[in-house]
């Protein structure tokens, strides 16, 4: 229900609190504000402790007998866009199913420059809300900011990495719906659905790359669901892991057969595609397709007809195909193993995500978000679980991991830790015992025997590709930081071993 009641939103500052606690004649921004322009209510977001936020909001209700209502912010520091970015944005989101954008309005003097940024992109972009200021020399005046100079206005926005405040400077509105459950806030990961949400609105084939446990299925869902299709089969595609068919029953899988086709084939069975006509067919393992079906398959892309096993009737269908594989497959056209033709037919949407261990500021932010929901699915099946945190030390081995299996890995991770923590606390032992370590690769570079020539070149090579690995992976990437590790003196050193092992970037 929208109410007709005025609000205002704003920060708590170190000068509102100090006015409150001082009590010494002092009013500080908020109060002066209210004075000035009377409001029937003020949300204010803080991140001090509970009991000053507390006792200012008497002060405040004291004072003007107005609404006075608190909303605790969880951030890293003041200072972080992404954390400030969310609670900002959740608050307005919550505040705009009770009324209209007209009766809000956004005090922007309180609180941190970091603060004051976000309020300032967020009223240029997303949020049209009318900015205030209150200052001792200006008093209350609207602040009007003209978003081609508010760049300006916050101190080195364009040098700052945080992703959430690059993405709302570059113009760029939160995800629209079918992208809400991808959790990021990386440049990386951001551009990718950028790309994707662009690709959703064209009914073109899509080719999703990347490592395993990246999200690929996580994007082929967002895309049918913010695409045309997307009133098909409840909202989903229509999921097909192409690697867990046996190769003698790949075609029938997809295609169906008729009855008699082949032993056991008992009666008539429509197949994958039959079943997502109108809608959308997710790919999985796209690259283990055998040669055969890569032929069939090809003639659905082109023209939307094929033949069920054993049937000579054609069926024409309507489907979208979004295929994912974690293979490079240049290097299967390249051998043999992939039809090139397939390959651009199918690659006409790409989506290449990159692996966790490039994704900057996402490690944290998952697994909070993971162990968040972890804790809540325990909670419905067991009432008396209780709700685990990671201890410092341990959220310290969790940053200093490579994730090789991504986000799959750390969900996996998360889990057992939670289910073999002693207390609401998962320690720093627990995590380690619940990665899983994998064996060293070059295991036994040293107990080659004599008895055959020994080709001690492509051993150096080896041995020096896993540390390049291992130090890449340490560093996130970081080459100088990577070639102190190694004992190299430079960089430019590091890319001559990385071009001399066969490293790709």
């Amino acid at each position: 229900m929208v109410t007709q009641k005025k609000a205002l939103i704003c920060w708590v500052g170190g000068k509102d609190l100090a006015a409150a606690e001082q009590n010494d004649g002092s009013f500080g921004p908020i109060l002066s504000t209210l004075q000035e322009r009377p409001h029937d209510q003020v949300h204010l977001l803080y991140n001090y402790e509970d009991e000053r936020v507390s006792s200012y909001c008497s002060w405040l209700t004291d004072k003007l007998s107005i609404d006075a209502m608190a909303h605790k912010a969880e951030l890293r520091t003041p200072i972080h866009f992404g954390d400030i970015y969310q609670a900002a944005s959740q608050l307005l989101d919550n505040l705009m199913s009770q009324m209209t954008i007209a009766d809000m309005s956004l005090l922007i003097s309180p609180g941190t420059p970091a603060m004051q940024s976000i309020w300032i992109l967020m009223g240029k972009t997303t949020y049209p809300i009318q900015l205030l200021e209150s200052s001792a020399e200006q008093g209350v005046h609207e602040a009007d900011i003209p978003f081609d100079i508010s760049a300006e206005y916050i101190p080195n926005l364009l040098a700052e990495s945080d992703a959430t405040l690059r993405r709302l400077a570059g113009g760029t509105t939160s995800a629209r719906p079918g992208f809400e459950d991808i959790i990021t806030q990386s440049p990386q990961m951001l551009a990718q659905i950028g790309r994707a949400q662009k690709i959703a609105e064209r009914d073109v084939p899509v080719l999703i790359l990347g490592e395993s446990g990246t999200g690929k299925e996580l994007f082929a869902r967002a895309i049918h669901r913010a695409s045309g299709r997307a009133s098909h089969n409840n909202g989903e595609p229509i999921t097909v892991n192409c690697g867990a068919i046996p190769p003698e029953l790949v075609d029938s899988v997809l295609f169906g057969h008729a009855k008699g086709a082949f032993t056991g084939a008992i009666s008539d069975k429509e197949g994958f595609f039959s079943a997502a006509d109108g809608g959308t067919i997710f790919l999985d393992e796209f690259g283990e397709l055998p040669k055969d079906t890569q032929v069939r398959l090809l003639r659905v892309l082109e023209d939307g007809t094929f033949n069920r096993v054993g049937d000579q009737t054609q069926k024409k269908v309507d489907v979208r195909v979004v295929a994912a594989t974690n293979r490079e497959l240049v290097q299967e056209i390249s051998d043999g193993n992939f039809r090139e033709d397939l390959f651009y037919r199918v690659a006409v949407g790409i989506v290449n995500l990159p692996p966790l261990r490039e994704r900057q500021g996402d490690l944290a932010l998952l697994t909070d978000k993971l162990l968040k929901s972890i804790n809540d699915e325990a909670s419905r099946k067991l009432p008396s679980y209780k709700h685990k945190k990671i201890s410092p030390k341990a959220k310290n081995i969790i940053m200093s991991h490579s994730w090789p299996g991504n986000v799959r890995e750390l969900q996996a991770t998360l889990t057992r830790a939670s289910v073999w923590a002693e207390t609401d606390s998962i320690n720093e032992q627990e995590i380690r015992d619940a990665l899983l370590q994998r064996p060293e690769a070059g295991h036994g570079l040293l107990d080659q025997n004599l008895d055959n020539p020994v080709d001690i070149q492509g051993l150096i090579k080896t041995l020096k590709k896993h540390y390049i690995d291992l130090a890449l992976e340490k560093t996130h990437g970081h080459k100088t930081k990577a070639a102190s590790l190694l004992g190299l003196n430079s960089y430019q050193t590091l890319n001559t071993w990385i071009n001399d092992v066969g490293i790709k970037e």
